[in-house]
């Protein structure tokens, strides 16, 4: 195999698109299905295609990619033994269970981009964001909007249907596209994932011409705060992957891609101010619930818990033991509206960066960062900041830490660190290679350099 070849992987068959396609649309979709009365198998879809996707690449998998992955599982373990009140073990348990689950079909996941071919990859991932562009225009000017919220009504429960549509109308003027998901945000959240993603690995050189078009048209189609994520998500690329070349002009190009960074978050924060003006207003006013159960109160809670619990936190899926603190530190949060209603504490708390501290607390939280660290090394990341940049940003518009979205989100950043390393090593194998006249010839065709015939 060439040094192309290793670049672009070996390509994707059929099964492998579908299965590929399958899992990003059980990320899109969420659809959980009840297997115990206590355990769901969330985004089902997902699920069922990473369990395919990890026997089709069985022969892939590394002992040291086991192995790191058994470690992080192991510490998981830990954290919930070690959490306070031993009678939420059951419940802690369960949400062992579900993050191992999500762990080992991101993994599948992982293991499919890598071995595929970059630009099949970069190309499912363009061709889903404008399946969403379109789904969301017809959507909104035809009658696919009755076909959407009837099929909604029969994927998720009552409870998970979005019905604030009276607010929307008065925050952007109009009904914002659910297109077959539980709520919009849930939209804009996999098109910013799979647009980041596709920036990552696509090889086109107007690549981030077609971004800001990307951008420009979920402004315009499906508008929420979210899309502000997809300007900030182009500086992780351009620091740590998009400025990895050699040669003495490394140091200049790293200066010039961190000044663009920095001019990327500036135009972000204006856009924000901008296009969302009135959520921002909501905001200042202490009447955007959303946004204080998205980042303010999140965060409250994590260095609540870092008071009261550093160690070992809440326990996974720990929020019945920290009800109680948590309405607690809402309340007399200035930013808290007693208005507001708290249903559910799981469903006030979606930001899944803080989660990961208020489920573990400062100690364990940190030592399983290591460990995934170490587990990212394993697989042959190259640049662990990218990974977690992009984790962490997309953590402001995510909860559910335990699911497959938030380690998707993980492994996807993963696999595109790999992707771009192996083709900077291409880049600098082929020139060498095209210049070595007779002496390539004779290590790739012995019987011809020999005259043999």
């Amino acid at each position: 195999m060439t040094a192309r070849d290793n670049a672009s992987g070996e390509g994707l068959n059929a099964l492998d698109v579908v299965l590929i396609v399958t899992f990003l649309l059980g990320l899109y979709l969420g659809v959980s299905l009840q297997i115990t009365s206590t355990i769901p198998l969330t985004c089902a879809p997902s699920g069922l295609a990473g369990l395919f996707l990890l026997w089709r690449w069985r022969d892939r998998i590394e002992p040291r990619h086991l192995a790191g992955l058994l470690l992080v599982v192991t510490l998981y373990l830990g954290s919930i033994l070690s959490a306070t009140d031993i009678s939420f073990l059951s419940k802690r348990f369960t949400g062992l269970v579900q993050i191992t689950y999500s762990l080992v079909i991101a993994y599948a996941f992982f293991l499919a981009i890598i071995n595929g071919s970059r630009d099949q990859i970069a190309a499912i991932l363009l061709a889903f964001c404008l399946f969403i562009i379109v789904g969301c225009l017809l959507e909104a000017h035809t009658g696919l909007r009755d076909i959407s919220d009837r099929v909604r009504e029969v994927l998720y429960n009552a409870g998970q249907v979005y019905d604030a549509d009276r607010r929307d109308e008065l925050l952007y003027g109009k009904v914002r596209p659910k297109l077959f998901t539980s709520e919009p945000s849930a939209v804009t959240f996999a098109y910013t994932q799979f647009a980041a993603v596709w920036l990552a690995l696509s090889r086109w050189r107007l690549k981030f011409l077609v971004y800001v078009a990307l951008i420009g048209m979920g402004v315009v189609v499906l508008p929420g705060p979210t899309l502000v994520l997809m300007l900030l998500l182009a500086c992780p690329y351009l620091v740590f992957l998009g400025g990895e070349r050699g040669g003495r002009a490394r140091a200049t190009r790293i200066i010039g891609t961190v000044a663009i960074s920095l001019l990327v978050v500036g135009i972000a924060v204006v856009l924000g101010k901008v296009l969302f003006a009135e959520r921002l207003a909501d905001f200042e006013r202490g009447k955007d619930a959303s946004f204080f159960y998205r980042f303010t109160g999140p965060m409250l809670v994590a260095f609540d818990m870092f008071h009261k619990h550093p160690v070992a936190g809440a326990g996974l899926t720990g929020e019945p033991f920290i009800a109680n603190d948590v309405t607690t530190v809402y309340m007399n949060s200035a930013a808290f509206d007693s208005a507001w209603r708290i249903p559910k504490i799981a469903d006030v708390i979606t930001n899944y960066f803080w989660l990961h501290w208020i489920y573990l607390g400062l100690v364990w939280g940190s030592l399983i960062l290591v460990a995934l660290s170490l587990w990212l090394r394993q697989l042959g990341v190259s640049s662990l900041a990218f990974c977690w940049t992009v984790w962490l940003i997309l953590g402001q518009a995510s909860g559910s830490y335990v699911g497959p979205k938030t380690w998707a989100v993980l492994m996807m950043a993963a696999a595109a660190s790999v992707v771009h390393a192996r083709s900077l090593q291409t880049a600098t194998v082929e020139p060498a290679e095209r210049y070595a006249g007779p002496s390539l010839l004779r290590r790739r065709f012995p019987r011809l350099a020999r005259g043999s015939p």
